[in-house]
């Protein structure tokens, strides 16, 4: 992975002004390439891409389908959905690191980028807490309290959260400095 101004960022969107609006907003920090299809996306992400936004709905090709193939080819890049699709519990079958729902400011596609960027840099406990976190994040804003108490999926979810967060405790216990508390702490959104 690599880290700042370095790291690469793939943008899949469908719509190209939106797609070169997000492009235009990252190339400051970032190297950003573009694709407009599922299956450009393909022929696109390769081991040096660090970061994937992808659509849900593409052309062709859905961004599941995608991220599906991303995990497939065993490339270990952070993926966000950014869609304008409602989450649904479905979402805790997908594989991304985090979701999204558009419109999307400038400073918020910066900050998921930021956070997709750290992320990578924590062990597969610290990342499935954070994918978890943020679909039961986006899931809590998005339903209602009945349709959340009503799923299965919700609750194992929040369950195996509270299994992660007990086991990250006591790691955090073991560190001298709270930097890796404070990154723990913005990566799941905590205050």
């Amino acid at each position: 992975m690599t880290q700042g101004a370095g790291a690469t960022v793939l943008v899949v969107e469908d719509e190209d002004a939106l797609a070169e609006t997000y492009a235009r907003w990252l190339d400051d920090e970032y190297t950003v390439r573009t694709a407009y299809t599922g299956e450009e996306a393909l022929e696109t992400v390769d081991e040096s891409v660090d970061i994937a936004l992808l659509d849900r709905r593409l052309p062709g090709l859905s961004g599941g389908e995608v991220l599906e193939a991303i995990r497939e080819r065993g490339l270990d890049c952070r993926v966000a959905m950014l869609t304008a699709v409602d989450p649904d519990f479905d979402i805790f079958e997908m594989p991304f690191d985090d979701y999204a729902v558009k419109p999307v400011l400038r400073e918020k596609l910066n900050e998921l980028v930021e956070r997709l960027q750290l992320l990578a840099t924590y062990d597969s406990q610290a990342r499935e807490s954070f994918a978890l976190a943020s679909k039961v994040g986006v899931l809590e804003e998005e339903k209602t309290r009945a349709e959340l108490e009503t799923s299965e999926e919700y609750a194992e979810a929040r369950a195996r959260l509270a299994e992660l967060d007990e086991d990250i405790a006591d790691t955090l216990e073991t560190f001298d400095t709270e930097e890796f508390a404070d990154a723990y702490r913005t990566l799941t959104r905590e205050e």
